[in-house]
């Protein structure tokens, strides 16, 4: 395989992770290069603007390093010059390689890979993070998982199932506030239409008996219910059942408000896996 053959499929894989697995809180990160001699540009000028003056001035020739003011311009002319024809031949090379078959052949496939990857980040799986601690201990703060969005319009959903939701209209007028009322939420179905569920003495109760759960952080400490789960809706709480604005606080969550299926954590490395969704 030839070196530009493999340097495409490379940059095919980076596009493809970073459409994937883009990091879904929205910002733009600012990168300065340490390198960058930030002080040393403006040190310089200063430098030249004390040497100006003190010629104006007539105190000295404002020579430094034994130059005049007249060679320091040409100095400075000759610098910006010598940057010039770097410059252009960088951009004559970018030009020649858009205008090379071989050029517009990696740019079709780029926007090709770039396109797919975007169709499955929006249509079939997609990144989410965890911003607290009321999915305890399944995931940490910081837990970055895939959510796969296309077999919710396929199969029913099932009680323990972890899913990502946008939240209904009670969650929003509980709140009160419509930024954080807009942001999805991740919780585990407990309970889905037509079963009976109560939480008391700190265990949950689906049709009457008592849930297996190993994978709460504790009992709860409040009573819920009993109540039915009317049709088209589940019910959903946080496995951290004490530290969760869940459904025993806000009520039923419809079924047309839930995104996705999370399958498995990828980030961090150490935390690969769906240990617990299940």
């Amino acid at each position: 395989m030839r070196q530009s053959q493999v340097a495409s499929v490379l940059a095919i894989g980076q596009l493809l992770l970073a459409a994937l697995f883009l990091l879904p809180n929205h910002g733009v990160l600012g990168f300065t290069h340490p390198s960058t001699p930030i002080r040393r540009h403006g040190s310089a000028v200063r430098s030249r603007a004390g040497r100006y003056r003190a010629v104006k001035d007539g105190n000295n020739d404002g020579d430094d390093n034994g130059n005049s003011l007249e060679d320091m311009n040409t100095s400075w002319d000759d610098n910006e010059s010598s940057k010039q024809p770097k410059e252009e031949g960088f951009l004559a090379s970018i030009q020649n390689w858009i205008r090379s078959e071989e050029g517009r052949d990696d740019i079709q496939t780029y926007f090709v890979s770039l396109a797919i990857a975007l169709l499955l980040r929006f249509t079939i799986i997609e990144p989410r993070y965890i911003p607290s601690l009321s999915m305890y201990p399944t995931f940490e703060v910081g837990d970055q998982l895939a959510v796969e969005k296309v077999t919710k319009r396929l199969k029913p959903f099932y009680r323990n199932e972890v899913v990502v939701f946008n939240p209904p209209q009670a969650f929003r007028d509980l709140i009160g506030d419509s930024r954080r009322g807009k942001e999805a939420l991740i919780k585990r179905i407990v309970a889905v239409e037509g079963d009976r569920v109560e939480v008391k003495n700190g265990k949950l109760f689906v049709n009457g008996e008592q849930a297996e759960e190993p994978f709460t952080a504790e009992d709860a400490r409040y009573q819920f219910g009993p109540v039915t789960v009317p049709p088209d809706s589940v019910l959903v709480l946080g496995d951290n059942r004490n530290q969760s604005l869940d459904g025993h606080i806000w009520g039923f969550l419809p079924k047309e408000n839930v995104i996705g299926r999370a399958v498995f954590v990828y980030w961090p490395p150490w935390r690969l896996g769906n240990d617990g969704m299940y």
